[in-house]
């Protein structure tokens, strides 16, 4: 029963006015900050190392309130994607279709920031995307996730070989995939790197991807604008990834920290992004 309930709430979230679910998305994050030790011991030290290390104001509260955006916005326009459509403002897509006419597709990079699910259907409204994804645990949420994000011209592959075969086929054809780049890839498929300074565990499956047929790389940002007012989508190229799999990680994460830094209140800070997944090599000693 709980389960329904908990798909019924989330149902009923989507279904506010954008201003009123990112209102309520506030709140969730305030809550969960408040409420949980372990989310504030992920939460604090992450962010507040980012914005001293980059001479940044400390907009803690702030960065708590969007964390629960960042949840809101996805159900918002997972329910709701012509709506969305109508309150993205697009800046740069010159880059994106000069990419994309040079004919060996494109690797679409997003990483989690303000409305981020707004940017493959953008792209899904030009040519064919097919994205990377990691199934929940839990069926229920993934039952959610599935249908939420279920759209035209969107084909989701799981982070499996079989997914990135149907990647690589995407490519062949000329199309766009979707990475999220800032996840912690599984143990054996990544390498250690620095992200703000500390030993990340990185995909190097971006370079991997583009390299085999010098495929455009674009990272895109989706920068919430205020309350009910949408999203500031931006795109910038990347210059070529490195052969090599540990370099090419590295400067993936410096594109991630720039993408970063364009809204750094509005990132998941809240996801352990330096965790050490089962199956992995230790991190290099400092």
């Amino acid at each position: 029963m709980r389960k329904p309930l908990l798909k019924l709430s989330l149902n009923a979230i989507a279904a506010l006015p954008l201003t009123v679910a990112q209102l309520f998305g506030a709140s969730m994050g305030l809550l969960a900050y408040v409420g949980s030790k372990q989310y504030r011991s992920l939460f604090r030290p992450q962010y507040e190392a980012v914005v001293e290390s980059r001479n940044l104001p400390l907009k803690l509260w702030a960065a708590i309130r969007a964390s629960g955006m960042l949840f809101s916005d996805s159900l918002w326009i997972w329910r709701n994607p012509q709506k969305a459509l109508t309150l993205v403002e697009v800046q740069n897509w010159d880059v994106v279709e000069t990419a994309i006419n040079e004919g060996h597709g494109l690797v679409m990079l997003t990483p989690h920031l303000g409305g981020f699910e707004i940017i493959p259907r953008v792209l899904a409204q030009h040519f064919p995307a097919t994205i990377l994804y990691r199934p929940s645990r839990q069926a229920w949420l993934n039952e959610v996730v599935e249908e939420g994000r279920a759209y035209p011209n969107m084909h989701f592959v799981p982070t499996n070989l079989h997914g990135v075969r149907q990647m690589t086929r995407a490519l062949t054809r000329g199309e766009a995939i979707g990475i999220l780049p800032d996840q912690v890839p599984s143990g054996g498929e990544g390498v250690w790197v620095p992200f703000f300074g500390r030993p990340a565990y990185t995909t190097p499956l971006p370079a991997r991807l583009a390299n085999r047929n010098n495929t455009p790389v674009v990272m895109f940002t989706a920068k919430r604008k205020g309350l009910g007012k949408g999203w500031l989508m931006q795109a910038t190229r990347l210059s070529p990834l490195s052969e090599d799999a540990t370099i090419s990680a590295a400067e993936l994460n410096v594109a991630i920290e720039n993408a970063v830094l364009v809204a750094p209140e509005q990132f998941i800070w809240s996801y352990n992004r330096y965790k050490h997944p089962a199956g992995a090599e230790l991190p290099p000693k400092s």
